[in-house]
């Protein structure tokens, strides 16, 4: 059953429905069935892995490809075969395309001086205002030559913010920056998008940057919509096994399990261990007995050499993250992720018990949908 991830949002800039886009006469489906509402103040992030349909999304929104099917309407205007610049909306894409031969002044201006009939001090005024918000006010009689990655990419910023648009669209404009100015330049875009109160919509594939950024995060594989939610729905709450994999690093350990049913609940059987749900914990309508399921813990939930313990393991790498570990196991040739605190293991350890909570696992059938 296909679910619906399109919600009730009282202002809503932009509004997508049932949008399909397929390419080679309909033989690859890089679209299929998206709906969302994407309210006038809200941070939206598409979110998945190359070719997952995110920035075709991002492109039918923006006018620069026509969806085969459904209708995209902006501020209650219907869009769909407009052409983008006839569409309330801004852009900024990874390349910075600037104009050599203009000043910063003049490349914010540009499209006040294409598309409106303001007056001249009133387009310096918008460019004076924005170029004071992206901290750019002392290089507006600069070329793009005499700036840094960082300012060029404010530059752009800029132009897409003086236009005061429905919605700002932004695709991956970070991934060509270090990671220092990447990490500095997505704080800025969140202040930003708090003080402009407008929405933006962010194509990455960089599950860090989506989680810092997005107020509501849409995951997307195989052209369709595998989950929408906040960063910490999409984290704690994963609709499906995908979801699960994708979000967080390392990524989930797997383990195939058995559940058989039991007077309080069930209990999972897998090579290393067994688990035991109370029916407190679990719907035991949602599992059958006897089938083969999969069973995840995030890293984080791997504990290891606690009090108590449900398996030994050989340690196979401890990689340091700052204050914390990543410590790679291996028992029974399965191996397994843990994160622990710095130090908790040490480099030279070689074995170590691991214990899981059962109030800390999901599991999900073979079509990769939750069932617990």
């Amino acid at each position: 059953m296909d679910r619906q991830f399109s919600e009730q949002i009282d202002d809503v800039a932009v509004k997508v429905e049932n949008i399909r886009k397929t390419f080679d006469k309909g033989q690859i489906v890089a679209a299929d069935d998206i709906s969302l509402d994407i309210g006038s103040d809200e941070f939206l992030i598409f979110l998945g892995p190359s070719g997952c349909g995110k920035t075709t999304t991002l492109r039918c929104i923006a006018g620069l490809e026509t969806p085969d099917e459904g209708r995209i309407t902006i501020n209650n205007e219907e869009v769909t075969h407009q052409e983008p610049g006839d569409r309330d909306l801004a852009f900024v894409f990874q390349s910075i395309a600037l104009f050599p031969h203009m000043t910063v002044q003049e490349n914010i201006r540009f499209g006040l001086d294409m598309k409106t009939d303001l007056e001249k001090e009133e387009k310096n005024e918008r460019v004076r205002t924005v170029a004071d918000m992206l901290g750019i006010e002392e290089m507006l009689d600069r070329k793009p030559s005499a700036l840094s990655g960082g300012q060029q990419q404010r530059v752009s910023l800029g132009r897409a913010m003086v236009m005061e648009p429905a919605a700002f669209l932004l695709d991956e404009p970070f991934s060509a920056l270090d990671a220092q100015l990447r990490d500095r330049m997505r704080t800025e875009v969140k202040r930003l998008q708090r003080e402009l109160d407008t929405a933006m919509i962010f194509v990455t594939h960089d599950q860090e940057e989506a989680m810092s950024l997005g107020d509501k995060i849409v995951i997307m594989n195989d052209g369709r919509i595998q989950q929408v939610g906040s960063p910490y729905e999409i984290y704690n709450d994963p609709q499906n096994l995908f979801v699960a994999n994708f979000i967080g690093s390392p990524s989930v350990n797997k383990l195939d399990c058995v559940v058989s049913k039991t007077d309080g609940g069930v209990t999972l059987t897998t090579d290393l261990c067994e688990l035991t749900l109370s029916d407190t914990e679990i719907d035991t309508a949602t599992v059958r007995e006897g089938t083969n399921y999969t069973l995840t813990v995030r890293p984080e939930y791997l504990q290891i050499n606690d009090e108590s313990s449900l398996f030994e393991a050989t340690v196979e790498i401890v990689e340091p993250h700052g204050d914390r570990d990543a410590v790679f196991v291996k028992s029974e040739g399965i191996d397994l992720a843990a994160i622990v605190n710095q130090g908790d293991v040490d480099q030279s350890a070689e074995t170590v018990s691991v214990d899981i909570d059962s109030e800390d696992v999901w599991v999900f059938d073979n079509d990769g949908n939750r069932v617990i």
